[in-house]
């Protein structure tokens, strides 16, 4: 029996940088991360290897990465001067997006993931003014001592890109009220998933990611709605589907169930249109 090459969740950002890798590769392609090879290594291939549809899942963080790229650079020209980046993994826009110099970037993660990243990026120079912190999240002490040390260079915005799939709705909660009250974040920018996305990637990828201990968790039924009792509102929501058809990176078959979606009832379609996506969120 095979040996799963996931160890845990830091494992997943391995995974998530071959895909990287391969769109950079590209003639046509939509960014340029000249680090993500390196950052993947081997064993990010055997992790994509491993999983069942794991080679057409790459669209998915295609879209990802494009549309969070996007906005990062859009809040940065509307005045964010701080970018708390939590479960960093191998994010590598300090070093590869137009940013400008005078901007503070905290690259967070658990001190292994952190110390592969510097590892990795030695003699690399990023754009901007980037600090590594290493940090268990689920610690609560630990975790708002960061948040705080975060809210002293803002205005700030948050990513948790790839992160919240991971935890426990209560430790979303936790998270949400802490960032709102603790880091007094300006904006916060997360990728969600949907029950509905839950139950797909269940029968697809979660089995191996199971076993590698990072199984897929949250996907509230409430949508963006289920962060407004912790201070935050939707200041917007891009569909991963509307934009893999916007940036031309989209799954196989695509336009035929675009065309059977027509003859589906509004609810069904804005529901299948919300299946994942990329929320802008402000602070209420």
């Amino acid at each position: 029996m095979a040996t799963n090459p996931i160890r845990n969740v830091s494992d997943t950002a391995l995974w998530v940088a071959v895909y990287r890798a391969r769109e950079s590769e590209r003639r046509d392609a939509l960014f340029h991360d000249p680090y993500a090879r390196r950052l993947a290594g081997e064993r990010g291939e055997a992790i994509v290897a491993s999983l069942p549809h794991g080679r057409s899942m790459g669209w998915t963080m295609v879209v990802r990465t494009v549309v969070i790229d996007e906005i990062v650079q859009r809040c940065v020209r509307e005045g964010v001067r701080c970018v708390l980046n939590l479960a960093a993994g191998l994010d590598a826009r300090p070093y590869r997006l137009d940013l400008p110099a005078s901007l503070q970037w905290l690259h967070v993660d658990m001190p292994e993931m952190v110390a592969y990243f510097r590892e990795h990026m030695s003699g690399e120079v990023p754009r901007c003014k980037l600090d590594f912190v290493e940090a268990d999240l689920r610690v609560a002490g630990r975790r708002r001592e960061v948040f705080a040390q975060a809210r002293a260079h803002g205005p700030l915005l948050v990513i948790t890109e790839g992160l919240l799939i991971y935890l426990e709705a209560d430790q979303v909660a936790e998270l949400a009220r802490d960032l709102h009250d603790t880091a007094q974040a300006r904006w916060w920018l997360a990728d969600l998933a949907s029950p509905m996305l839950l139950k797909w990637l269940e029968r697809r990828l979660s089995p191996g990611l199971r076993s590698g201990n990072a199984p897929f968790l949250f996907g509230p039924a409430e949508g963006t709605a289920f962060f407004a009792p912790f201070g935050w509102r939707e200041a917007g929501f891009r569909s991963t589907w509307d934009e893999s058809f916007r940036i031309r990176r989209t799954m196989r078959g695509a336009h035929v169930w675009r065309w059977l979606f027509r003859f589906q009832p509004a609810a069904r379609r804005e529901a299948g249109r919300r299946m994942s996506g990329i929320a802008l969120f402000e602070r209420s």
